[in-house]
């Protein structure tokens, strides 16, 4: 890459110089004299003034005023510039004197590309003395190469739109270290008529002295010098040069003030000066929509916050608060074990909760300080698990349910063919409960300094607390609400902390001065019933892990699984495209709340899977039914009449219910076609537990010993083989990480696919009604059952595990 971009420079300035003209353009270093070095290799140029490729490396909006001296007299005032920028769009405009002649150049640009490679274009045009001051109007091209860390090289072509005035400039930055620390540069810049050695040409150094301050000299083919430094506060900065002539002489200074664009500060807000607060409010997921989502919060981005705080020396505190928050157990405990890690790099957390029941207890608990509201109540009543079951409604409605179930614990279909938990069914969830209680239990007395005796009495004596009573039990530490949390922290610390959001954080955590692309991880989500087209959207899913597969940019996947199965069929196909992919790089799986059935389906070739310890996974199993008419059409009215060829065709043919759109078969299998089926969901089994050991590594009869469609909680699930890591999506990107080679300090750029949900969420109708409905999980499970009727499936029913 670095010989054909310094063919193509060299092709560029003999295509540049070999164009004739009448009077040529004003130099390039006269026209940009208020660059302290050329814009590829230092400090973003002029943010597109005079390489446009600037703006499509920008991060934020940006705005600079710089001006220079009359003379050596540092208060006078003369040429001046004002330069805007934000990502893929710029603006400036220059003023120039010279005794009584004066000219205003104005400049548009635009570009695009990656931290690669970036590509520009801008139009520039003029008003006032154009001619005196070599002036005319410029169609420019420009891009920026950083193939690496080392190096920076830039291409600009200035091409005028009145005459036949070209211009070309080539610029080359160099970083020894391959940090901001030294950084080397050069540019040339030839005109149509010039030889190559006639180009005037600039070089010199930049220097990092310290964070945030930066000592730049630049020295001219004239034997004219510059001197020059800057210093920036974060989101504004000043700087300045010293300008020498031919004689060496001091001819005139320039500065500069900038605001916006946030970048290293030379000035820290003191170690553990600041604190950062999150409100946890609304709905926890993993997307949000881009517009009117403001009640969704998303996890990764809360994770990923607190990650950024634990590693900025500035934040001495966490403060969220847990009121009105709507969590998953697995998603509660990824946040709690975060925060663990914040509190063992030093920081401090308090949480503030009102209402709280055990999972909101059990994330707070891991404070320092935990914060009940006054008016407050906590209830710590334990878990609960079971289901609703549906057999006495379909015998009213007039529908039969045979259940294909030939395995004891696979027990999807117990929702529709009894009234109570049966033996398999009831076994296996008190163990997921036990486990889950437990885990609550061992962290909050860990955290709470409560014996598990103390703990149990807690939940099975009291159960209830009020404000007063939860403070007398030690199970909160003061009684507070969030508005006055800026009093709570004086209180706790000592001292007044100022704030920082979680916007500024995540500036902060982009002001990366580094050059090159990141190294970039892939986190892919799998989320909803395994299905085809909806769910997981498997069609989707495959060509993401074949695209990623063929990426050399990503060096290795994380894959976010939280399914609770379904379609066999869309589970093999994610399952086969990751086994692909993961021949190419790391494919690590990341299991949430749910990673169940067809959900472990899509996650068993993952090269690591790491699951919450109360994650539910395993449930190796598949099971299948038939809802037909049993009284339905004649209650209701309705009658079928068919013809058919084929002995088996009217198996499925029925009533279809008007408005649902669902089809009734009119009668239950023969004995000869049951037999078949069974035949088949056995060979399915024997399909999914092969796959699982090849998966694995482990042998067919290993993985038969805890399949049988048995459901683990992740502890039990790294016990038994099907876990490797117990851990969150942070614990499975940092492995990611380090399997694709990437040091544990150096930064990395996580991609999230997809990125949202969409623009905004369009639900027509009665406000809540619709949408409750097309959220309530039994109505969900009951309609992917009726269009997938007699269809063998490696599924989960709804209740069998936490929302």
């Amino acid at each position: 890459m670095k010989r054909n971009s310094i063919n193509a420079a060299l092709l560029f300035f003999a295509v540049i110089a070999g164009h004739a003209f009448a009077q040529s353009l004003s130099s390039y270093h006269a026209r940009h004299a208020f660059l302290l070095a050329p814009p590829a290799a230092f400090d973003d140029g002029l943010l597109g003034f005079a390489n446009p490729a600037n703006v499509a490396m920008l991060r934020q909006s940006e705005t600079r005023f710089l001006w220079s001296t009359d003379g050596t007299k540092a208060t006078s005032f003369n040429d001046w510039g004002l330069f805007w920028g934000m990502r893929g769009l710029g603006f400036s405009t220059q003023r120039q004197h010279r005794g009584d002649l004066a000219v205003t150049e104005y400049n548009l640009a635009g570009g695009f590309g990656s931290r690669a490679f970036a590509l520009g274009m801008a139009y520039n045009w003029s008003t006032g003395d154009r001619a005196a001051f070599g002036r005319e109007k410029l169609f420019t091209v420009g891009s920026i190469m950083r193939p690496s860390r080392f190096l920076s090289l830039g291409l600009i072509g200035n091409f005028s739109t009145e005459s036949s005035n070209r211009e070309g400039i080539a610029e080359i930055g160099i970083r020894p270290l391959g940090t901001p620390r030294l950084t080397l540069f050069a540019d040339a810049a030839i005109q149509n008529g010039m030889s190559l050695s006639e180009a005037p040409w600039s070089a010199g150094a930049a220097l990092q002295v310290l964070e945030g301050m930066h000592l730049v000299g630049r020295t001219f083919d004239s034997e004219a010098f510059t001197l020059g430094m800057t210093i920036n506060f974060g989101k504004s900065g000043i700087g300045g040069q010293v300008h020498f002539d031919a004689g060496r002489d001091h001819a005139y200074n320039t500065y500069m003030i900038r605001a916006g664009g946030v970048k290293p500060s030379v000035v820290s807000s003191g170690k553990g000066k600041r604190y950062l607060a999150i409100n946890l409010k609304g709905r926890m997921d993993y997307h949000k929509y881009v517009w009117f989502d403001k009640d969704t919060n998303r996890l990764y981005e809360v994770l990923n916050n607190i990650r950024a705080a634990t590693a900025d020396p500035q934040i001495g505190l966490l403060a969220l608060n847990l009121s009105a928050m709507q969590i998953a157990p697995e998603h509660a405990w990824e946040i709690r074990e975060a925060l663990k890690q914040a509190q063992a790099a030093g920081k401090k957390v308090i949480i503030f909760i009102d209402n709280a029941e055990m999972t909101d207890y059990h994330l707070a608990s891991v404070a320092d300080k935990v914060v009940l509201d006054p008016e407050g109540m906590l209830t710590l009543q334990g878990f609960v698990l079971g289901r609703t079951y549906l057999k006495g409604t379909l015998e009213k409605m007039g529908l039969g349910f045979d259940e294909w179930r030939f395995f004891k614990y696979k027990s999807a279909m117990e929702s529709l063919s009894r009234d109570s938990l049966s033996e398999g069914d009831r076994e296996q969830l008190q163990d997921f409960v036990d486990d889950w209680y437990e885990l609550v239990q061992r962290e909050v007395c860990a955290s709470r300094g409560l014996t598990p005796e103390r703990f149990d009495q807690l939940i099975d004596n009291e159960t209830l607390f009020t404000a007063e009573s939860a403070l007398r039990a030690h199970l909160v530490d003061t009684l507070a609400r969030w508005s006055a949390l800026s009093e709570v922290i004086k209180s706790f610390t000592g001292n007044a902390l100022r704030s920082i959001s979680a916007n500024d954080l995540r500036e902060q955590a982009e002001a990366s001065q580094a050059w090159g692309e990141l190294p970039k991880i892939a986190l892919v989500y799998g989320l909803g019933v395994c299905a085809m087209d909806e769910g997981i959207r498997a069609r989707w899913l495959e060509k993401v892990f074949r695209d990623l597969a063929k990426n050399p940019a990503i060096k290795a996947v994380v894959f976010r699984v939280d399914s609770p199965g379904g379609d066999g069929m869309a589970s093999d196909v994610v399952a086969e495209a990751l086994k692909k992919c993961s021949e190419k790089k790391p494919v690590i799986v990341s299991q949430g709340q749910v990673a169940g059935s067809g959900g472990y389906w899509i996650s068993m070739y993952g090269d690591t899977i790491v699951a919450g310890p109360n994650t539910i996974t395993g449930s190796i199993g598949v099971i299948g039914g038939w809802i037909y008419d049993k009284g339905l059409s004649e209650k209701i009215g309705m009658t079928e009449d068919h013809v058919k060829r084929g002995a088996h065709a009217d198996a499925g043919y029925g009533i279809t219910l008007p408005l649902l759109g669902v089809r009734v078969p009119a009668r239950n299998l023969t004995a000869e076609e049951r037999d078949r089926i069974e035949a088949l969901i056995k060979d399915f089994y024997e399909t999914f537990v092969a796959k699982v050991a090849q998966g694995r590594g482990m042998s067919v009869a290993q993985v038969k010993d805890i399949a049988e469609g048995r459901i683990f909680s992740g502890i039990d699930g790294k016990a038994n083989g099907l876990v490797d890591e117990v851990g969150g999506m942070l614990t499975a990107l940092a492995i990611a990480q380090q399997r694709a080679g990437i040091d544990p300090g150096h930064e990395i750029e996580v991609v999230e696919i997809p990125a949202s949900k969409g623009l905004f969420n369009f639900s027509p109708g009665l406000p809540g009604v619709k949408t409750q409905m097309a959220n309530d999980p039994i109505l969900q499970f009951i309609k992917f059952m009726s269009e997938r009727n007699g269809q063998p499936m490696p599924l989960l029913v709804p209740g069998m595990y936490p929302e």
